[in-house]
């Protein structure tokens, strides 16, 4: 596809990075050179230089033959001015970066009026996100397939966890669990195991397909706990701790905020009335015990600072039991982050261009007669987990999956059908009107087809 991606910034860096290997023709544009420069002499693009929202920087770009503009400018509304405007010069797929909450609940309003065909907001994507990771307290992550039925959650096998040292066989035979474990990242290696003599170790970090209710009996008999989240703290009070307050209040979860500027915690008050708001300095050791830091169920650190909030993270993993939830926003040495063992890590700059280009991959497959659905990245790209929809008879229908010829490093892991979750054994078989979950290695799908050997 031809695209062309308005503002360079860190997200945009990174849309261009992601999007290079998917075989698309990028055009970037951005008023301050600098930031052009910045990718079009590391990456594969073209650049302008110029205002997004002007229609003869837009035809300069190739508007007129453009499959998808996607404005990430930090300008809410220059995004949706320059959507509004590519949308009449050439009639493409508008994607718009939002994040103010003024908008929040008027996206579907502007969507629709302005013809956007997708409204990404970061900070509500961060806070869904750590909601999501505080309901699976034994997670690391969590991703959702099935609209919601059916969940991809990680965690890691720590010295007391019963699959230490544990056969992969016995979590069906002995456990009963209805889970299947899809990947395993041991070392910075991606395992898809296969075989039931696979032998999990401390330090892994698994990822297992299954229901929610599952997933929760799962935890429960290997020793990791399951019991969501009754109280939070957060410390920094940007837009992010605004929409993750408002979803765990939501749900009855008792929410204290931290935050040091008065404005700012007046604000909150407002906006947030249930919660509990707190005008300090989150850094301060002292603070934070005061207000019961060693007695939360969970803990976010949320500053604009990646380095504070990796610091408060540690701290508050070593005085409290808590869930930890970390942002990172710049950082990507992930070795590094990886070796400070922290609990979870939220990247909004990463979460908005993982929606972006999952929303970009669905547009190209529809194009190319494709079935994938949905799409997600894992273990920094190493693995990808996709959600097919079966809508014909084809090769893998109607053929129990022990008899399939299925290509080394792909693994079946779920199949949704009537709205019930099936963890697939060898007798299972793919019918019409599925919505299958594959997870795959070294491989580039566009169709179920794609998962048997040729």
């Amino acid at each position: 596809m031809n695209i062309i991606i308005v503002g360079c910034g860190k997200v945009g860096y990174t849309l261009v990075e992601q999007l290079n290997g998917e075989n698309h023709k990028i055009t970037v544009i951005d008023i301050l050179e600098e930031k052009v420069r910045t990718i079009t002499d590391s990456l594969d693009a073209m650049g302008i230089i110029g205002n997004g929202v002007s229609y003869q920087i837009l035809l300069e770009a190739g508007i007129e033959s453009a499959h998808m503009l996607i404005a990430v400018t930090g300008s809410d509304e220059q995004n949706l001015l320059c959507c509004a405007v590519a949308k009449k010069a050439g009639n493409c797929q508008t994607i718009a970066r939002v994040r103010n909450p003024i908008y929040s609940m008027e996206i579907e309003f502007l969507q629709r009026e302005l013809g956007l065909s997708m409204v990404i907001n970061p900070e509500m994507a961060s806070a869904s996100e750590i909601s999501r990771i505080f309901q699976f307290p034994s997670a690391v992550k969590v991703d959702t397939f099935s609209k919601g039925r059916t969940e991809l959650l990680h965690f890691r096998v720590t010295k007391d966890c019963l699959l230490n040292n544990y056969e992969l066989i016995h979590i069906r035979t002995t456990l009963k669990c209805d889970v299947l474990v899809c990947m395993v990242n041991r070392n910075d290696q991606v395992i898809i195991p296969r075989g039931g003599d696979f032998v999990f170790r401390e330090g892994d970090r698994v990822a297992i397909i299954a229901s929610p209710t599952a997933a929760n009996a799962f935890f429960r008999k290997i020793g990791i706990g399951s019991t969501p989240i009754q109280t939070a703290m957060i410390v920094g009070g940007g837009n992010i701790a605004y929409y993750l307050a408002r979803r765990l209040l939501s749900v009855g979860i008792a929410t204290k905020i931290i935050e040091k500027d008065s404005k700012r915690c007046d604000l909150l008050s407002e906006m947030l009335p249930k919660a509990t708001i707190i005008c300090g300095d989150g850094t301060d050791q002292d603070l934070l015990m005061e207000e019961g830091l060693d007695k939360v169920d969970g803990f976010a650190a949320l500053t604009g600072l990646d380095e504070e909030n990796i610091l408060l993270s540690l701290h508050a993993k070593k005085v409290s039991h808590a869930k930890v939830v970390t942002k990172v926003n710049r950082i990507t040495f992930s070795g590094v982050m990886n070796d400070l063992n922290l609990d979870s890590i939220t990247y909004p700059r990463l979460l908005t261009a993982d929606n972006i280009i999952k929303y970009a991959r669905s547009v190209n497959n529809a194009s190319m007669d494709s079935n994938v659905e949905n799409l997600y990245k894992l273990e920094d790209g190493k693995v990808e987990a996709l959600e097919f929809s079966i809508k014909e008879n084809s090769a893998v229908t109607g053929t129990p999956l022990m008899n399939l010829k299925i290509k080394k490093n792909i693994l079946v892991c779920c199949i949704t059908r009537n709205h019930q979750v099936i963890i697939p054994g060898g007798q299972d078989e793919i019918r019409v009107g599925d919505s299958v979950v594959v997870v795959l290695t070294n491989a580039r799908l566009h169709n179920i087809k794609d998962i048997l050997e040729t």
